[in-house]
């Protein structure tokens, strides 16, 4: 198991990492719109906190050496979802063609009273392409 971290994006602001990687695969923590340079929320709302999640979530997969071509899952959590058709072409113009399998989740409330939060799982370089399998107990 590897943890990652990079001063590009905010610092976990609990006992977590940014991301781990195991086996091949890359699980982020969820992202919300907090700029790393002030620990705070960005202003603007909806559209700007998207924004900044998805380039927090940029810098926390390099970290990895992965980018949103090897984004597998993305789970959101929106706290409106009357926000859901901003959030489709946020997320659209970040993962451009490349569409991976997707949640979206109505929250009551999200850290730093946030208004989205994003937590992906992707595929590593040493990710076997297709045909591989993950052994372990339940």
């Amino acid at each position: 198991m590897k943890f990652h971290h990079t001063d590009s994006a905010p610092k976990a602001i609990g006992p977590y990492s940014q991301s781990v990687s195991l086996d091949g695969w890359l699980y982020t923590s969820g992202q919300v719109g907090i700029d790393p340079a002030t620990g705070e929320l960005v202003p603007g709302g909806f559209e700007a906190q998207a924004k900044r999640v998805f380039e927090n979530l940029k810098q926390v997969l390099a970290s990895a050496g992965c980018t949103f071509q090897d984004v597998i899952k993305a789970t959101v959590y929106v706290v409106d979802m009357a926000d859901f058709p901003k959030l489709n072409a946020i997320y659209a113009d970040a993962m451009g063609e490349h569409r991976p399998a997707r949640s979206t989740v109505q929250v009551a409330a999200l850290p730093k009273a946030a208004l989205v939060e994003i937590d992906l799982v992707a595929k590593t370089q040493a990710a076997p392409a297709s045909g591989g399998s993950i052994r372990g107990t339940l």
